[in-house]
């Protein structure tokens, strides 16, 4: 197909403000799905996406629209809208021209409808805005249309209103698309260059690469090298997304499928390579992508000691279709062998954390997350953190430094006071405020990481009663009074409940989670003492009391010295078992370290 006929968009916006009913009901108007195969969020395929109701990865179909006798073919890259999954987007946009910018005519621009939008400004894109959610009982249409020129500074003359779930104003949609999104550039006669935006593994075919065509074309039967790795396939098969796989016979300039080259080993395909021809090599390479930092780390161990191969080769398909995802082998003496694993933020880990107990039915311990860290020796070396355990003697450090993060926040303007204490509670340094009308504000604060990623989320919603959002991205890191609490069972330390906490904290933390711990682990024959310590100074101490049996009940009366005897020798057995009795940890017991931290 002609370039001039091809439209590669997405959409985005704030989590639940429609996306995923849009993209239905453009597959519904083109006929690219039957009414009977229509089914809400047909492109949320993975169970957990449609059991949470969000998208979390990003998926690609090509649908075909007729307009004025002259059929164009859509390209839709459906993305997820959570703040963890905003890598998910960049990507995305990366491989679209323009992009359908959806806001909820109640609910108005959002923390995470200004985020994309930057991201689609900066990725140069032609944005639609579009209000969504017409039918809903009471809207703020007029307000809301104020609210995308003011805040996001986009021209709303052409804003289009439509309801995803009635179907109405979708026609307009199209015509937006065809008239005002660009087609893309790029010639068939020039060397093959494809962008490789996404993969996935399938056990049957291999590895599944996504590509959008930046110039030439690419047919099956060809020879295809991928330039990072340096390796040269033949094309299997070569397809489109309609929304199910359909093969064609060769892609050109423009157009977005797969490509199947019999790839069986996962490390061999990178997201943000570029596909080439090897006989025709272009001059350079495309851009690619910045590789995503990690922000949230966690070890993940089998409760299965025979799992562990099981769950690395789950690990390694998951990092193939998600790339922002990485782990690494390690071991704890507590919990054996595992993975360390670092994810963009807690929905993420949580996520894939499910996906793994779920889709492949391997049983997990996971320790509690912590965030990276850094610090500067007295050498002049600077450490990543990402392990409490990697933590060097206090003596070595001469500045120990966390992430610092910018959170914007849109809240009601009644719950400005309540969000202010909870970002000073937090250790927030306050930026700004500014009011996006008589009822809604956006404040914006500094914050340390760590304080936002366990239950910042949750606070705020419970503090605006639904209706504050928030947005955030790392902006560095900065030196903290920060120090490493260990916890000490029976006298052992157990390396995989440490954390890292700001010593004005410690003893309060260290408190809460030996009280928290000793609810959790069961009592044994022998006296269990659990204590949180920074170094060599035990800061809170809580004793789990021994089981005890009555070995003088069989006693009636009689001389007292035959009772003593009895319990000199009960005394003598817990002695000896204190010595060499084992504590079992469950599980519930290493994610007490997060529900502490929720407590403080």
């Amino acid at each position: 197909m002609e370039t001039k006929y091809i439209r590669n968009f997405s959409i985005v916006a704030h989590i639940d403000h429609g996306k995923s009913t849009l993209a239905d009901q453009l597959l519904l108007r083109t006929g690219a799905i039957t009414e009977r195969e229509f089914k809400e969020q047909i492109l949320d395929d993975l169970d957990i996406e449609r059991d949470r109701g969000i998208t979390v990865k990003a998926r690609t179909v090509a649908i075909h629209y007729e307009h004025e006798g002259q059929t164009y073919e859509l390209n839709l890259i459906d993305t997820p809208g959570h703040v963890d999954f905003h890598y998910e987007v960049s990507r995305s946009l990366a491989a679209c021209e323009g992009a359908l910018l959806l806001t909820d005519a109640f609910q108005g621009v959002q923390a995470q409808t200004v985020a994309n939008t930057y991201a689609a400004v900066e990725a140069d894109l032609a944005i639609i805005p579009v209000i969504n959610k017409i039918d809903l009982p009471v809207t703020r249409i007029e307000e809301v249309t104020d609210e995308i020129e003011t805040i996001l500074g986009l021209d709303t003359d052409n804003v289009l209103h439509i309801s995803a779930k009635q179907g109405t104003g979708i026609d307009d949609v199209f015509r937006a698309i065809i008239e005002e999104i660009p087609p893309p550039a790029g010639k068939k006669e020039s060397p093959l260059r494809a962008l490789v935006f996404d993969s996935k593994f399938d056990p049957y075919k291999g590895v599944i690469t996504y590509v959008r065509i930046v110039e030439g074309t690419i047919a099956k039967g060809q020879k295809i090298k991928f330039l990072r790795e340096g390796t040269t396939h033949e094309v299997i098969e070569i397809g489109q997304f309609s929304p199910d796989m359909k093969p064609v016979t060769q892609l050109g300039p423009g157009q977005v499928g797969y490509v199947l080259t019999g790839i069986k080993e996962l490390g061999a395909v990178h997201v943000g390579d570029t596909v080439a021809n090897p006989v025709q090599l272009p001059e350079a390479p495309l851009p690619g992508y910045q590789v995503p930092q990690q922000m949230v780390f966690c070890g993940m161990y089998p409760i299965d000691a025979t799992d562990f191969e099981k769950l690395r080769e789950e690990l390694q398909k998951l990092s193939l279709n998600d790339s922002s995802f990485s782990f690494v082998a390690e071991t704890s003496e507590a919990l054996g062998f595992g993975f360390r694993c670092g994810f963009l933020g807690m929905l993420h880990m949580e996520i894939v954390q499910q996906r793994l107990e779920r889709e492949q039915d391997i049983d997990l311990i996971q320790t509690a997350p912590n965030v990276t860290y850094e610090i500067l020796t007295n050498h002049g070396e600077i450490l990543p953190i990402d392990n409490p355990q990697m933590v060097p003697d206090a003596g070595q450090i001469q500045e120990f430094r966390e992430p610092i993060a910018r959170v914007t926040m849109i809240v009601p303007a009644e719950n400005i006071g309540t969000i202010m204490q909870l970002c000073e509670d937090r250790r927030g340094t306050y930026k700004s405020t500014e009011y996006l009308g008589p009822n809604r504000a956006q404040i914006i604060y500094e914050l340390p990481l760590a304080e936002i990623v366990y239950d910042m989320h949750d606070k705020l919603k419970s503090a605006t009663r639904g209706y504050g959002t928030m947005d955030y991205d790392v902006i560095g890191f900065q030196p903290a009074d920060l120090v490493k609490l260990d916890i000490l069972v029976k006298g052992v330390k157990v390396d995989a409940l440490s954390t890292i906490v700001h010593r004005d904290s410690a003893e309060r933390r260290g408190r809460s989670l030996v009280k928290r711990l000793k609810t959790e682990i069961n009592k044994h024959m022998f006296e269990v003492p659990l204590q949180a310590a920074i170094g060599a100074r035990v800061i809170a101490r809580e004793t789990i009391s021994a089981l005890r049996k009555n070995v003088t009940a069989k006693c009636y009366g009689g001389d007292i010295t035959r009772k003593r005897k009895l319990w000199a020798k009960q005394r003598e057995g817990k002695k000896r078992m204190k010595q060499f009795g084992q504590v079992e940890i469950p599980q519930k017991a290493f994610l007490s370290v997060l529900e502490a931290g929720k407590d403080d």
